[in-house]
């Protein structure tokens, strides 16, 4: 496969010097890992291949015959004005460097500059121009309300509003080489989004997951970086390490929440240089693949008590999508419960059940705290215990009774009384009625689900509506 070239657009240098191009251009490929690089060594020739190109960096040199630097940078802003200029001056001369500034350069360096600043300051460059290309990407999909490649996200069953705009922002920001985070609870999708973003990159590399969880500071280092032979004891053989194997592709570090102090010190450092060392070796290579990470955890919380780095958190907030709950997509309930009927049903050798009408109003009352992953272990479960026509809605009862707890009941109670507000309280049986009718509307109609929602009995409910309505 070809080689994905970074950054998406391309970056235009110019000198009437070919040796410092050549220079400039392994400068920026080696320690940069910038490789999307035109090269121009004719002052009059810029323009022409601005026009050509899709350019969104120039770095431009001052002094060259023909046209000057000065007045290139004069015509790009005005031509061009989406183009961010470096410009780069062979003498250090401040009030040049103001005016070039003044007229619209983005930075500006002299030549003679340590390697590791320019580089720095060509990335600064590239992330702006990076944002600018997001920015203009978010705005046209959701001013037209589109999913361009809508087959992506095929594996996500969903109807859901709140899910297509996550869709629509993916669908922007996937191209970029900043890091993605994934927050949500588990079982929410956080790995189908993932394989999402790394089909839309277009990265020709492979996608690698790793699940940090648990893992010491040696564990991870090694898992990630690799080592040499004879790094440590019983490392025998050379190990490639799971950044390698990304090469080209995207890194999905998942559960980034539980990831120990001193490995988020070595992710951070990953992130801010774009390199690493295997362990036990001196000599450093160049990361090339797309880092996601995902996370169940509360990071502000984590943050907030020391366990996790704000830095390293800032880092990864380049690009930030939250799943929502399943509890807040109910209206996905029924299409999530024929997706799963009919898998469940092709992997064990089974013809496909038929669901009550009631089953979708039954799981509509459910809080799922385990989400789609919960909902899917239900499905498969009933399928294979099913044996007639029509699905049983037993082992979906049991397993629902089974996972309520009291304690989340109560903490889904409104903190504050709602009858704290009211001048005058209803009375008992107004109040009653009141959660009866709640209770009938939540369950659609159906008494044995209202009842098990007011805790009581199918009859003493049937009971409490002939009096209701007597």
């Amino acid at each position: 496969m070809e080689k994905k070239l970074y950054p998406p657009f391309g970056v235009l240098l110019v000198d009437d010097e070919l040796p410092w191009l050549r220079s400039l251009s392994l400068t920026l490929e080696g320690p940069g890992g910038i490789t999307n690089l035109l090269q121009c060594q004719d002052s009059r020739e810029v323009m022409s291949v601005l026009e050509q190109n899709d350019i969104g960096l120039v770095l431009l040199d001052l002094t060259m015959p023909q046209h000057s630097g000065e007045e290139l940078l004069e015509q790009i802003v005005t031509e061009y004005p989406q183009i961010r200029v470096i410009i780069l001056s062979g003498m250090n001369q401040l009030e040049t460097a103001v005016n070039c500034m003044r007229a619209g350069a983005f930075d500006y360096f002299v030549k003679t500059v340590e390697e590791e600043r320019l580089v720095d300051g060509v990335r600064r460059a590239i992330r702006m121009v990076e944002l600018e290309y997001e920015n203009r990407a978010i705005r046209t999909h959701f001013f037209h309300d589109q999913i361009d490649a809508p087959e992506v996200f095929a594996p996500i069953v969903t109807n859901s509003p709140a899910m297509r705009a996550r869709f629509q922002y993916l669908e922007a920001v996937a191209p970029s080489s900043q890091p993605i985070l994934i927050t949500g609870e588990s079982g929410v999708g956080k790995e189908l989004v993932a394989q999402s973003i790394h089909t839309l990159s277009g990265n020709s590399g492979a996608l690698v997951t790793v699940n940090v969880a648990g893992l010491d500071d040696n564990v991870f280092a090694d898992t990630l970086f690799g080592h040499v032979r004879g790094a440590f004891t019983g490392a025998d053989n050379v190990r490639k390490g799971m950044i390698e194997k990304a090469a080209g592709g995207t890194l999905f570090l998942d559960e980034i929440g539980d990831l120990s102090s001193a490995s988020q010190v070595k992710l951070l450092r990953l992130l801010q240089n774009g390199e690493y060392y295997p362990l036990g070796s001196d000599q450093p290579k160049q990361m090339s693949a797309r880092v996601v990470v995902a996370t169940h955890a509360d990071l502000d919380a984590k943050m907030a008590a020391g366990e996790f780095r704000r830095d390293l958190y800032y880092r990864l907030y380049s690009h930030h999508v939250h799943l929502p709950p399943l509890r807040e997509r109910k209206d996905d309930l029924p299409l999530l419960l024929e997706h799963f009927l009919a898998e469940a049903a092709l992997k064990l050798g089974k013809k496909k059940p038929t669901p009550p009408k009631e089953l979708p109003v039954l799981l509509s009352t459910y809080a799922f705290p385990g989400n789609v992953r919960e909902l899917e272990a239900m499905i498969y479960d009933a399928v294979s215990q099913h044996n007639g026509k029509t699905l049983s809605m037993k082992s979906f009862l049991q397993r629902i009774d089974s996972q309520i707890d009291p304690s989340h009941i109560e903490q889904t109670l409104p903190a504050e009384n709602p009858f704290s507000r009211l001048e005058g309280l209803p009375t008992l049986q107004q109040a009653g009625h009141l959660l009866v009718d709640e209770a009938m509307q939540r369950s659609t109609g159906n008494q044995s689900i209202a009842a098990r929602l007011l805790g009581i009995s199918q009859p003493a409910l049937s009971k409490r509506l002939k009096q209701d309505t007597g």
